[in-house]
């Protein structure tokens, strides 16, 4: 689906990818609902879209249901339809294992990450239906589909959202409603600081580029949203962002233990700190 014309949501507006796939949205001719718990930081991706720009802000917690439910309503009333949704809205959980993690994290990664994309894909999908053409993307991770020590319930909820997505695609595959599932690999984002993690920033860069010169480096923002944008608009069943997810995907797929015994190692000194 060519965004151009369309009326387009996009969750977790307020900072890093999500702001970017606003941006290039606007700049391809869409119209962007962009939606975010934090406001000011919504209002900041308003001001580096500059005046003029087809943008509704909506300040939300996508992991409140009937918040969820009420956004379709107020999208269709600023815009008078809805062609797509870009559920891109997540947080990581604390760098420790399942067993030092507590009950409340563990429930608030699962709303946010899971249920957040459930909510809103089952409130928006009858407006999508009755449109001409329309799209859903879902925001997995690389670390749904590969196992990542002290990001374990992160990665739970990130395979449910693959799974889903995946589910939803078949379940979509003879109507209107076409449906990707995006794979990021380490991006350059303040994730860790929106989830509440400032002082693991600096962890999750390691986690993920394990301190090594042969790891491929953090893909910017903006070029995965070009990636992510480029592949809704050539309707992908799987879109993977970064040279860090292709590879590993690839390494997972044909010996899934090593892939795993892979990033342990990255790990294992982080972890044990």
């Amino acid at each position: 689906m060519r965004v151009n014309g369309k009326v387009i949501v996009v969750t977790g507006a307020g900072s890093g990818m999500g702001r970017e796939l606003t941006l290039l949205l606007l700049a391809r001719g869409a119209k962007v609902a962009a939606a975010d718990l934090n406001m000011v930081g919504l209002q900041e991706t308003a001001s580096l879209a500059g005046q003029g720009a087809q943008l509704e802000l909506f300040e939300l917690d996508v992991s409140d249901k009937a918040a969820a439910e009420a956004l379709p309503q107020k999208v269709i009333d600023r815009f008078g339809a809805v062609d797509g949704i870009i559920n891109n809205a997540g947080i990581i959980q604390p760098m420790v294992p399942v067993a030092d993690l507590d009950y409340g994290v563990i429930q608030k990664v699962l709303n946010v990450n899971f249920y957040g994309v459930l909510y809103l894909t089952k409130a928006f999908l009858p407006h999508l239906k009755a449109r001409p053409e329309a799209h859903i993307v879902n925001t997995s991770s690389m670390g749904g589909f590969l196992p990542v020590p002290g990001q374990t319930i992160y990665g739970a909820s990130k395979a449910a959202v693959k799974l889903f997505t995946e589910g939803l695609w078949s379940e979509l595959a003879d109507t209107n409603v076409k449906v990707t599932v995006v794979f990021p690999g380490a991006i350059q984002t303040n994730i860790a600081t929106n989830s509440g993690l400032g002082d693991y920033q600096e962890k999750m860069e390691q986690q993920m580029s394990g301190g090594s010169a042969k790891t491929p480096p953090m893909t910017p923002a903006p070029e995965a949203a070009r990636i992510i944008v480029d592949g809704m608009e050539a309707d992908h069943f799987r879109v993977l962002v970064g040279k860090d997810a292709r590879f590993l995907d690839l390494l997972y797929r044909l010996a899934p233990k090593r892939a795993a015994g892979f990033i342990y190692k990255q790990m294992r000194s982080i972890l044990a700190k």
